[in-house]
This record gives C-alpha cells, structure tokens and sequence, in this order.
C-alpha cells in the first residue's frame, strides 16, 4: 500500500514537473515569414519608396569638394584640416545640428531649411546655394545619429548605430541577435516620432506579409520592443526556485519508493 502511494506521489510530480517545463509554442508562434503551402503569398518589397528623411535634431555631416578649384570648397567645410584622426564622438561634435524649425547654418550661405527632405534635395539645394562661389561642386551627407534602439525578449537590447543608413525590421532585429524563444513574434512594437507625434506600429514576423508594410525600413532613432510571451510571464511572477524543489522532491521519492521496495 506504501508502495502504491509513493508509486502514484512521484508520477504525479513527474507529470507536474514535466509540464512545467514543457512549451506550450507551437511551430505557428515561432516561425517566421509562414505562408501556406498550397497558396502562395506574393508581398510587394517597399524597397524603391524607401527614402531617409532629415529630422529636427538631426547631426549631419557635409563635406564641400571641387575638382575644378578645391580652395574655393574649403571655406564650407567647417572641418576642413581636422579630418586626421577623426573619430565619431568628434565627427558628431563638429556636425551640423538641425535646430528645432529644420535648418542648418551652413558657412556664408547662412540658414538652410532642410527638415523633411531627402538627403539627395539637400545636395541638390546645397549645391544651388553655392553655385556662384565654387564651381561644380560635389556635396557629400552623412547622418551621423542614424541610431536604432531595440529592446525587450532579444539576445543583445541595445542602441545601434547604422552606418549605412539603411536597415529593415529583420535586419535590425538580426543585430540584436535575434529574438530569444520568449520573444512575442506576433506584436513586435515600432515607436517612431513623426511630424513631433509618436506613432506606434506592430509587426507579425511569423507573416510574409511584414515585407510589404510601408515602415519595413526604420528610420533614425527608431525604437524596437519585443514583448516577452505568455510562458516568459508566467515563469516572473512564480518562485523561481519551484522547478529545483520539485526535482529534490522528486529524487527523495525515488529513493524512498526504491528503499521501500527492496526493504
């Protein structure tokens, strides 16, 4: 009869302790880009719509050359002379901060607006200004705080820096290093300030279809939140220490139930 007790004690604590540690995700909440097997998905890329637009606040870069005469493109370069062991921390120092109304003060031209436009209309607008003092000018721009943040269920949360100015959600996502297996793939959260509102986007990774959202490419200073699941949860606000009593709980059982039946 003692037997049979702890017989039926440590099955039900087996089965307890199994079912803890079981996942209850299915291959649908972990999988990403799914489509059917039978039909399917075509999804159109936004890549050609994709055009990064200067902010309030941003740090811009812009670099003044000339084959025709140099000189004349070295009184708007404000940098001009200091480019030798340049690091980041500098470059964003000695960068043109557009103010709060969307223009830059550039060296004798004085102030350009150049909120909302592209970095190509910037060129071509700075290029217009300075026509009558350097000749065929080549106007080079790097937004220095093209940054990303990404945070939540990931393997690296962080703020990124994007060298390239030029990243989509999965790309992002992939330099975080991916989401862990408590990550919520089907409500990942975009936060992006437009026109001095914020605006919350969601993304289901486990859908093609995130390939043909207008915001599949973020912008500068972008943020990233991926939510942890119903399991990640439930495990913070249980005893974490639940899982190792029911496994010495368990090995005294045995014991017992293996003392008991060979006594």
């Amino acid at each position: 009869m003692k037997l049979t007790k702890f017989s039926f004690y440590l099955t039900a604590l087996i089965l307890i302790q199994l079912f803890l540690f079981s996942s209850c995700a299915s291959r649908r909440d972990v999988v990403y880009f799914q489509q059917s097997d039978t039909i399917p998905v075509i999804v159109n890329q936004p890549e050609n719509d994709y055009k990064v637009k200067i902010k309030p606040n941003d740090n811009l870069f812009i670099k003044i050359s000339s084959a025709v005469n140099p000189s004349a493109a070295d009184i708007f370069n404000v940098i001009q002379g200091q480019m030798t062991n340049m690091t980041a921390s500098n470059l964003d120092i000695l960068g043109y901060l557009v103010d709060s109304n969307g223009d830059i003060n550039f060296p004798t031209i004085g102030k350009i607006h150049v909120a909302d436009l592209t970095k190509e209309e910037v060129i071509q607008l700075i290029q217009k200004n300075i026509l009558e003092y350097v000749k065929d000018p080549v106007v080079n721009i790097r937004i220095l705080n093209y940054k990303v943040t990404i945070l939540g269920e990931v393997v690296r949360p962080g703020v990124y820096t994007i060298t390239d100015e030029r990243i989509s959600v999965p790309q992002a996502l992939a330099l975080a290093g991916d989401l862990t297996i408590y990550g919520q793939r089907h409500n990942v959260q975009l936060t992006r300030i437009e026109n001095g509102e914020k605006k919350t986007y969601y993304f289901d990774l486990t859908s093609p279809k995130i390939f043909s959202s207008p915001n599949y490419y973020l912008v500068q200073n972008d943020v990233l939140y991926v939510s942890p699941n119903g399991t990640k949860v439930r495990s913070s606000t249980t005893n974490q220490n639940i899982p190792l009593t029911i496994s010495i709980i368990t090995a005294l059982l045995t014991l017992a139930s293996f003392f008991i039946r060979y006594k």
